[in-house]
Parts: structure tokens; sequence; C-alpha cells
């Protein structure tokens, strides 16, 4: 059964260059976890309002668990959705203790009703000694956790996160991540959630939808976004990948650091760039070689390497921490992917309409 059914959604505000959201659709399956996904500004946020009811469509539907919330001529109001909505600054009532923060959707309800709920959600995020705090007496992480079993406690169809761990320092952010993401999946919760981090994409979701000025460039999991990119702008923005420019030949493809042995369904001869990421890169020190390196960034369990090619382009390149070679060293950099690298016909940016991962076009 889908918990969403988006179609032809557009909106424009008055003083935009180009719609906020121009013609998207999408369908979510109930339990599964959808992440948006794209630069400040690409459409993502507003995306959320609009199902969240907080935005009128100029065009489109809406359906929140096969009901129609928004059309144009219907419209439900946020409260009457079945929504429940987690923020990126938590948004708890600061005169409320952490139980009666929980408790407050389950207004109406039978207090023996409203009592086993709350301390059932309470037991489930950890929380449960915490219960009679006020939210100055939380830290962050705690916090967030109250914010979910607010928006979980009145079972709702569809659960709205926009931008939950941006306000986190860094190492509470990646433990409140893979708490939150287990206990969404426990609770078999339907979940739309927005970031602008492609990492926390990737692990947050079941499906990823990939956005760029107000357009949804490409749907699918997080393998598929990352090895299978639909667009130039996806191969980029989810995987900082470098484009190496190359001709197309029978069995491959002619490049400047050497020849790619992958078939191609693209014309001989044609002009394409091929999306290289630093996993991809391997590099010898070789006085007659191809390339220099012109810096070395310790990433730790890595050394990220930037090679300046003869040509004057850069490419990336992992090496393991122990390696270390010299800044102005001249080698000779190869690609070592061990698998298709994606294909993009130069100056052209295939449209995820019309992309057939099938027919390898782009070929990845």
């Amino acid at each position: 059964m889908t918990s969403l059914e988006v179609q032809y959604l557009s909106k424009q505000y008055p003083n935009g260059l180009y719609p906020a959201v121009n013609d998207i659709s999408f369908n979510m399956q109930n339990g599964e976890i959808l992440a948006l996904v794209g630069p400040s500004g690409c459409g993502k946020t507003t995306t959320l309002r609009l199902i969240a009811g907080l935005e009128r469509p100029d065009s489109g539907d809406i359906r929140i668990g096969g009901r129609l919330a928004a059309s144009q001529l219907t419209f439900i109001p946020p409260e009457k959705r079945g929504i429940g909505m987690v923020f990126q600054d938590h948004a708890l009532f600061p005169h409320l203790t952490v139980f009666d923060n929980v408790a407050f959707g389950l207004r109406g309800r039978k207090k023996i009703e409203i009592q086993q709920t709350v301390y059932e959600l309470l037991d489930l995020v950890g929380l449960m000694p915490l219960e009679k705090r006020f939210p100055h007496a939380l830290s962050g992480g705690e916090k967030q956790r109250v914010a979910l079993a607010r928006a979980l406690a009145p079972r709702p169809v569809l659960i709205l996160m926009d931008e939950p761990f941006s306000s986190l320092d860094t190492d509470l952010r990646i433990g409140m991540r893979e708490q939150v993401r287990s206990l969404l999946k426990t609770m078999q919760a339907s979940v739309v959630f927005v970031t602008h981090d492609q990492e926390e994409a990737l692990f947050m979701g079941d499906r990823l939808a990939v956005f760029q000025k107000g357009k949804i460039q490409q749907i699918g999991t997080p393998e598929q976004i990352y090895q299978e990119s639909a667009t130039r702008f996806v191969a980029e923005f989810m995987g900082n990948s470098s484009f190496l420019p190359g001709k197309i030949r029978t069995d491959g493809i002619n490049t400047e650091v050497g020849f790619l042995l992958q078939s191609v369904s693209l014309p001989e001869d044609m002009n394409v760039e091929v999306a290289v990421r630093a996993d991809d890169v391997n590099f010898l020190p070789d006085r007659t070689g191809n390339g220099v390196v012109l810096r070395r960034v310790y990433r730790g369990m890595m050394n990220l390497y930037s090679i300046k090619l003869d040509s004057g382009r850069t490419l990336d390149a992992f090496k393991e921490h122990t390696d270390i070679i010299p800044e102005g060293t001249r080698v000779n950099i190869f690609i070592d992917a061990g698998h298709p690298l994606c294909v993009f016909p130069q100056g052209v940016e295939i449209n995820h309409k019309n992309f057939n991962p099938a027919a390898k076009y782009p070929a990845c």
C-alpha cells in the first residue's frame, strides 16, 4: 500500500527565478523512508511543506494514506492530514515536561490510553527516567528523541522530518541518526526525510529523491543513486565526482589517463565525460608520469591526494593513511575502479524521465 502519492506537483513563489517545485511526481510505500536530498534552494523543503499542508500547491495532487489532501479543488489543513512532524529546532514546548510534550498530540483520549502510549514511546526512545524534566534540562540528542516520540505518539500515517539532526554536533549527529533510523524501522513508520547532507541521505533513506532547481533528477535506492547516477548533476552532487573527458571506441573509452575497457552503448567517436571518484583512481610515483601531486589531506583512515594532470585538470585519489607521497612528486595516475563508471555524452544532461538503466545510457 502507498502511504504517500504526489502527482505533477508545482509551486512558484512571486520572486522566484524558477518554480520552487516544478512538476514532480513520486509514490511511497508503507514503512518506507524516503530521503529528499539536494543543495540549498533546490525545492526539497518546499515539497515537505506542501505535503504537510503549510503551503498550497499551484497545481498537482497529494494523497496521504490514499486520501486526497491537496488538489486544485481540495485542501485539507495540516492538523487533519494525519501526519507527524519533526523539525531541526525540535520545537518542544518549554513549559511542558517530557511526558507532557509527548502526550500533547493525544489530547481528548482516555487518561489510561495516554499514559500507556507515552510510556511505551519513552521506553522505546530510552527516556523513561527523564519523563519529569523540562526541555531546558535536556541535551540536544535527548530533545531530538522527545520530538520524535511526540511525532510518533498519535500513530500518524506519515512522518515528515526536516533537517532533524542539523543542530547537533558531528559525533552526536552520527549516533542519533543510527538510533532514529532503528526506531523508525521498529515502528514501521512511513517517513519523508529532508537533508542536504549526502552521506546522511544515503544512510537514512530506503530510497533517495535527488532535487535540483525544483525538479527531481533521480529517485532510487542508495546504491542506484550512487553507482548508477542518471544525470551529471547526481553523479557530482552525490559522490563528489570529477569528470574526465574521453572518446568512445569500439571496446571502450580513450582518456588522458589511459584506455578504459568498458562497453558503452554510445556511437563511436562520441565525446563523453566519465564520472570518476577518488576511490576509482590510483597512482604510483613515476618520473615520466602524467601528473603531479598538488596536495595531501589526511582523513584519518585514508589520505586524499589531489593530482594535477598534464592537461591542467585535477583528479582526486585515495591512498592508505600510511602511504605518504610528498607534494610535487611526479606520478602516473590511472583508473582502477573495479566496476563500470558512469559515462555522459559531453554537453548533454540526461533527464530522469528518459533515463533507462537497461540501455546503459548513461553507461554505468
